[in-house]
């Protein structure tokens, strides 16, 4: 038993970084395991011999630190996340460029980098040309990532207050003497191996029902599991770009999971303020219940109206499935996954909109919960803004009023409005700026916009149905699928991050 605490205690020694990689190295032993079953030899091979080597240089890395202590920084755990969302997806385009040789490593690392970063906007708009090995890699990368974001989350964002906790009272788990993450007593190392022990089963566990749950659906295996994967990391990614198999049971179930995305509260309490209200009173949660039962009538509702006098049976049936195809999208764009309902197209013909993708660009932009795997501008920012706006307009009516606060409003901090704000006008200014950049390398404006919005909120479906046509962005320039590389890990890692790695006041602290 002592020589086991001791082996996890010097592998928690090890840098960050290094963790990661070793982790991501020993996963590419599942693919390979995957297509020497399903007799893709080739694949098998690629694979096999990417973890191989991935593990040697783990371990021959691994004894060049052993002994040494590594440094404490505050702005060394978020530095290693950077890095590996820029650099561990090189590592893992290796067999996917071995398994596929007619694609140019650099469009292999665009497409690991988009599925690292669970955004999941793919460059083969074909998807027969990638063998199921690798529609199970990209999927497992996915996942790999939405993982890493949940315990990010909780070991590096919440201490640094970024990530959404910067607005949050006292939400922050690194900051709670009784919590299970306390950053005074805990090296960030440490920390990260204690949220990783915690959090990995939970995310294993919810994608193991998942994919039971859709393989009785109806679901082939590999699809189920490749929509699990991508439910639970908010990928969205699939084998062949729709929900698959299983029809409405698939959906209902696949959409059950993305409630995970509205609000950390759904699965953990380490985020819960001193008020303890759960869910009743999270402030995510039931914005994010609004905005999905809302939408779905707006666009619903008009054309339903108008039809009322010549609503037969059939009517109402077609009627039921086009409600139910526009709550599904919704719910799937809110939460940056991006699947879209086989139903979507009765519900565009009932709400009459030729352009929806504008609604679908919105709901990315505003996004998931905070410390979930969700992108945009998450649904707390959201909330501090709209309770400003209402404290704004009481004090217009009642100049000398004192406004007291609720139970959700107890979450956010006296200056949480001001700083979402900031980030709000920080996210604008990317958007502008990635947008710029995408039309002087030669993209139309219209495509522009959609492939800004969305590479920064994580919701790469949004390149198929956001705009009049899908992009393919196979046919970009490698500079515009540059600017895409560098906005889908500023999206992900969101703005407010990237300043602090730039602030030299904390790098000389």
């Amino acid at each position: 038993m002592r020589q086991r605490n001791s082996i996890t205690y010097d592998l928690l020694r090890l840098p960050l970084f290094l963790q990661m990689f070793g982790l991501g190295a020993a996963s590419m032993f599942i693919p390979s395991g995957f297509a020497a079953v399903v007799d893709r030899h080739d694949s098998s091979q690629a694979f096999f011999y990417a973890g191989l080597l991935g593990v040697i240089v783990f371990v021959l890395v691994g004894f060049a630190h052993a002994g040494r202590t590594p440094r404490q920084g505050a702005l060394g755990p978020l530095l290693s996340l950077s890095a590996a969302f820029v650099f561990l997806p090189a590592f893992f385009a290796i067999p996917f460029v071995e398994t596929l040789p007619t694609t140019r490593f650099y469009n292999g690392y665009i497409e690991m980098l988009s599925a690292f970063t669970t955004t999941g906007a793919t460059l083969f708009d074909n998807p027969e040309r990638l063998g199921p090995a690798l529609h199970l890699w990209r999927a497992q990368v996915g996942w790999m990532g939405g993982l890493l974001m949940w315990v990010a989350a909780v070991a590096i964002l919440a201490p640094l207050n970024l990530g959404g906790f910067e607005i949050t009272a006292r939400a922050e788990p690194g900051r709670r003497e009784t919590a299970l993450y306390t950053t005074r007593t805990i090296s960030p190392h440490r920390r990260f191996g204690r949220a990783l022990q915690v959090l990995a089963p939970l995310y294993c566990a919810l994608t193991l029902l998942l994919w039971v749950l859709l393989v009785f659906a109806g679901q082939d295996a590999l699809d189920a599991l490749v929509h699990a994967m991508s439910v639970i990391a908010t990928s969205g990614i699939s084998t062949g770009g729709e929900t698959g198999d299983g029809g409405v049971v698939a959906e209902m179930l696949m959409a059950m999971f993305m409630l995970f995305a509205l609000s950390r509260l759904t699965f953990s309490s380490d985020t819960m303020t001193a008020t303890q209200g759960g869910l009743r009173t999270d402030p995510e949660f039931r914005i994010g219940l609004s905005i999905i039962i809302l939408v779905p009538l707006i666009l619903f509702g008009r054309h339903f109206i108008s039809a009322l006098d010549l609503l037969t049976e059939d009517t109402l049936i077609g009627a039921a499935q086009a409600f139910w195809g526009s709550l599904f999208t919704v719910l799937s764009f809110l939460s940056t996954t991006g699947f879209v309902s086989e139903y979507w197209s009765d519900a565009q013909s009932w709400s009459g909109l030729r352009t929806p993708g504008i609604i679908l660009m919105g709901l990315a932009l505003v996004g998931g919960g905070v410390a979930t795997t969700a992108g945009g501008v998450k649904l707390l920012r959201v909330f501090a803004l709209y309770r400003n706006a209402v404290r704004e307009m009481e004090q217009l009516v009642h100049p000398n009023s004192v406004s007291g606060a609720s139970a959700a409003g107890k979450r956010l901090q006296s200056g949480g409005a001001f700083i979402a704000w900031i980030f709000f006008m920080l996210f604008a200014i990317s958007l502008a700026a990635v947008t710029l950049l995408l039309t002087l390398s030669g993209v139309s404006f219209e495509e522009a916009l959609v492939l800004s919005v969305a590479m920064l909120s994580s919701t790469g479906p949004l390149t198929e149905v956001g705009g009049s046509q899908p992009i393919v962005l196979m046919s970009l320039s490698d500079t515009a699928k540059a600017i895409l590389a560098a906005a889908m890990v500023l999206g992900r890692l969101e703005t407010l991050a990237i300043i602090a790695l730039l602030t030299p006041d904390l790098w000389r602290s």
